[in-house]
């Protein structure tokens, strides 16, 4: 089981999810309570009524203004977390506060600040892609019973598309090919490539792209550990010319891969999921396939990961896993996410006392 790391941003939502209406989302098995005030802005408050713990995205609760207003009792609370009104008296508990979190929203999504702390100058990492004029999207989100670990194995070991994903992304190419990885220990990030030079056209590309014969394939993994995962895949026809010294690359289809990887508890997990092209920016019918063939690869992925979790679960203690080459890139990501885990399970610095 893959410990859950604090004092980091986590992605809550799509912005497109935080509107309006009261959103319940659980991240690091904290219930987070997000909207959007009238000015746009969006707001995560813990989402248990101080009072009795109701949940306050849960009808009858409801926003009034920028204030939210508890469905049971009626306690109201500002976008601080201040509460503003108590039932049947005038005076307000000092203590009657919701929890505040820090909010960025950056890249189509709206993370949040999991932590003892404030963030200071820690932001979230990028994925530009998400909302750049030169890339169309399709995303989603789907939601994994299993520890958010088990996702992050399965996306630095891209080996497993030739069997678990044959007939969508995998080709025998894919797990023939060794991979080379790299982890800047500083950054926290795992680098993982593999490139194939002669492979076959799965259905996803050459549907997509109009590609007949073969290609040459990259997969250039990018993982900010804990949470953001990149895939930049560049698909051309075998004898295309390379990419050009100042980084143009016009011969060849690129996709920018990216999941979110969110734990909602030790074992469940949001797996937010993108997939952005540089090319048929506006053909509705590339966007359609794209966005119907990598769900199916998807819920391929989840429907594995939550057998896989039942499986740990009634395992016999002391069982001894197997890794090899192709799982370098995993342990690496382990090695991370324990040391994220352990340096956020210490406790924060306090200011001496006067």
């Amino acid at each position: 089981m893959t410990a859950l790391a604090r004092n980091q941003w986590y992605i809550a939502a799509y912005g497109r999810e935080v509107g309006r209406e009261l959103l319940g989302r659980t991240v690091l098995g904290e219930p987070i309570l997000l909207y959007r005030t009238e000015a746009g802005q969006p707001v995560a408050l813990s989402e248990r009524c101080v009072h009795r713990r109701f949940p306050l995205s849960q009808a009858p609760s409801r926003l009034d203004g920028d204030r939210v207003v508890c469905g049971y009792h009626g306690f109201a609370y500002g976008t601080d977390g201040g509460c503003l009104f108590v039932p049947g008296q005038q005076r307000i508990p000092r203590t009657a506060r919701l929890k505040s979190y820090p909010v960025v929203e950056q890249d189509s999504f709206v993370w949040v600040w999991i932590g003892d702390g404030e963030p200071g100058a820690a932001l979230p990492p990028r994925a530009p892609w998400m909302d750049s004029p030169g890339y169309t999207v399709v995303s989603g989100m789907e939601p994994i019973d299993g520890n958010y670990g088990l996702l992050v194995d399965n996306l630095m070991d891209l080996s497993h598309e030739t069997y678990l994903h044959g007939g969508y992304i995998g080709t025998p190419e894919v797990a023939q090919t060794p991979i080379a990885t790299e982890v800047d220990d500083n950054a926290g990030i795992v680098y993982v490539s593999r490139h194939m030079d002669d492979a076959q056209c799965p259905p996803f590309y050459a549907k997509s792209t109009g590609i007949k014969g073969r290609i040459s394939r990259w997969q250039d993994i990018e993982y900010h550990a804990p949470c953001l995962y990149l895939l930049h895949s560049r698909i051309a026809p075998v004898d295309a010319p390379g990419p050009n010294p100042d980084g143009s690359d016009p011969h060849a289809f690129h996709v920018e891969v990216v999941y979110g990887i969110t734990p909602a508890t030790e074992k469940t997990t949001y797996d937010f999921w993108a997939v952005a092209r540089d090319f048929a920016l506006d053909d509705q019918n590339v966007t359609e396939f794209l966005r119907g063939n990598n769900h199916t690869v998807v819920m391929q992925d989840v429907v594995a990961l939550n057998v896989l979790q039942t499986a740990l679960d009634t395992e016999p203690a002391g069982y001894q896993e197997l890794s090899i080459n192709i799982d370098t890139g995993g342990l690496a990501a382990r090695r991370t996410l324990a040391r994220l885990a352990q340096q956020g399970a210490t406790p924060q610095a306090q200011p001496a006392a006067r």
